[in-house]
Formats: C-alpha cells, sequence, structure tokens
C-alpha cells in the first residue's frame, strides 16, 4: 500500500481515515448479512483465521520479543480483542449496528473519562448516561432495542476498554504490530468456538470469498490505513474523528441492510457521539490512552 508523503495536504489523511471507518462499518454490515448463513459465531471465527493470516503476514509477529512484565497483558489483550469482536457480532444479530456501536463506544470513552475531576468532563458523563437511558430498553419508553443485544454490546464495549489498557502496555515496544500476535491469540481461543457452531458450512466456497471480504474490510485494510492517517495527524484530531464512529455505522445499517432508527434513538446516538467528541476535545494532554477502532 502506498505511503502519504510528508508532503501530503493536510485533508489527505482525514479522507484515509474516513475511508477506514467506512471500511469497517461496510464489513460489519456485510458480515451481518451472512449471519443467515453461517451464524455469528461463525463470521467471528472466519474474520478472525482470515484477518490473523492477513496481520501474520504483513507484521510477521515471530520476530517479536516480549518481557515477562508484557506477556500477561499481552494475553489479557488477545483474549479481550476475540472476545470484543465475539460479543459485537452477537449484539448485531438483534441491535441495529449504529446503536451496537454507540453502546460498545461507551467502552473507551469511560477509558478517556476514568479518573477525571474536573467539572467539563461530568457534562461528557452526562451526555453517555442520557444516551444510554435513551438507548436501552428501560422502563416505560422502551426504544425497542432488545435487552440481551444491548447487554452483549455493553460487554463487546467493556472488552474494548480492557484491549485498551492491556494494549497500551503489551505494544509499547513493537506497536502495531502486536495487533498480530494479539489476533493470533484470540483465533485460538474463539475461531473453534465459532467451528463448532457453524459446523461444515463454514469452509463452504461460496462463503469464503465473503469471509475474505470481511476480513479484508474489517481488519486489514482499516488497520493500515489507521496507520498511515495515526502518524500523520494529531491524536486529538484523529480521536474526535473517530468518535465518528457510531454516525457512520447508523448510516451503513440505513443503506446496507435496511435499517431505520426512530428519532429518540438519533438523538441517544448522537449524544454519546458528542459525549465522545468532547472528551477528546478536552482530554488533558499528558493523558496516554488513545482510541483504537477494533470492532
Amino acid at each position: 500500500m502506498p505511503v502519504l508523503s510528508r508532503k501530503t495536504p493536510v485533508w489527505l489523511p482525514i479522507v484515509v481515515l474516513l475511508i477506514a471507518m467506512c471500511s469497517i462499518q461496510g464489513g460489519a454490515s456485510l458480515a451481518k448479512s451472512l449471519f443467515p448463513l453461517i451464524g455469528a459465531p461463525g463470521v467471528t471465527a472466519l474474520r478472525l483465521a482470515l484477518g490473523t493470516l492477513m496481520l501474520v503476514v504483513v507484521f510477521k509477529p515471530w520476530r517479536l520479543r516480549f518481557t515477562r512484565e508484557q506477556r500477561l497483558p499481552l494475553v489479557t489483550y488477545g483474549i479481550s480483542l476475540g472476545a470484543m469482536n465475539y460479543m459485537f457480532y452477537l449484539a448485531i444479530q438483534t441491535v441495529p449496528l449504529g446503536i451496537a456501536v454507540a453502546l460498545e463506544f461507551v467502552g473507551p470513552l469511560s477509558v478517556a473519562l476514568f479518573g477525571s475531576r474536573r467539572a467539563v468532563d461530568f457534562l461528557w458523563v452526562i451526555l453517555a448516561v442520557l444516551g444510554l437511558w435513551y438507548l436501552l430498553p428501560l422502563g416505560d419508553s422502551v426504544s425497542h432495542v432488545d435487552l440481551t443485544g444491548a447487554a452483549l454490546a455493553l460487554g463487546a464495549g467493556a472488552c474494548w476498554a480492557i484491549y485498551i489498557i492491556s494494549g497500551h502496555k503489551a505494544g509499547e515496544e513493537h506497536g502495531p504490530a502486536t495487533v498480530a500476535l494479539g489476533s493470533l491469540i484470540a483465533s485460538v481461543i474463539f475461531v473453534p468456538v465459532g467451528v463448532m457452531q457453524a459446523g461444515d458450512l463454514l469452509w463452504h466456497w461460496s462463503v469464503l470469498p465473503l469471509g475474505l471480504a470481511v476480513a479484508l474490510l474489517s481488519t486489514a485494510l482499516p488497520y493500515s490505513l489507521e496507520m498511515i492517517a495515526l502518524t500523520r495527524l494529531p491524536t486529538r484530531t484523529f480521536g474526535t474523528l473517530m468518535s465518528m464512529e457510531p454516525a457512520l455505522a447508523a448510516l451503513s445499517g440505513m443503506f446496507f441492510l435496511g435499517e431505520t432508527l426512530n428519532f429518540q434513538q438519533v438523538a441517544a446516538l448522537m449524544c454519546i457521539v458528542i459525549a465522545s467528541i468532547g472528551s477528546t476535545l478536552t482530554l488533558r494532554r499528558d493523558s496516554k490512552i488513545a482510541k483504537v477502532d477494533i470492532e
């Protein structure tokens, strides 16, 4: 893949990042269309197996060396990566894509806000909680969101938070190459689970090309594009743009899957998007934890 030169116009890395986010959400929509054939666990297995193969070829993780202190975070990182993908795909079986991503986004948002004591940060907490209240099917005013699917999306968000924290510790020396080894750990655990639940149909010739497309759109292409954008954009700008993810997911679900949201759900989703953008823009300069898109 061609690398952008340092003299590249400032808007080009932004376009690259937007393409990466659209690729991820397009991959999620394609993955959801495969659920009737092999189920969410089967799609998880295909994405992890084929995506890991691509990452291993690119990053060659067998050359990496980890200290004893890095090994536990690395294993935690890999397990959380696999669990996040598994629960997210289970969630979008019954929850619209935009809502599932918004609920999942609470994970990195919580990491960004954890330990904050400034008044402005409590505003973002209130907005995020308000969004959750109107997205989740609580009380008499339900939003027609499946409770189990919503819980799975929040569980995926919790795994995302663990992924960020453990990945920061595990990848301090090796950077993006750590993703390949983490994905390999996730595959060892969750690919057999998906294979057992999907059966022989998982490797059918008509399914494999679609699985390859999901792995490419959701893993190989966006990871490569994000690395290009991340090296040419300020961290704050990168995080702010990534906060658009739930809105892009909602648009992807609408265009590719025919999913529609009511006014209350759109307003709740935008509360979480604004909270995420706000927390990124007002993030303390000494913060070392950045959001990374991996769903």
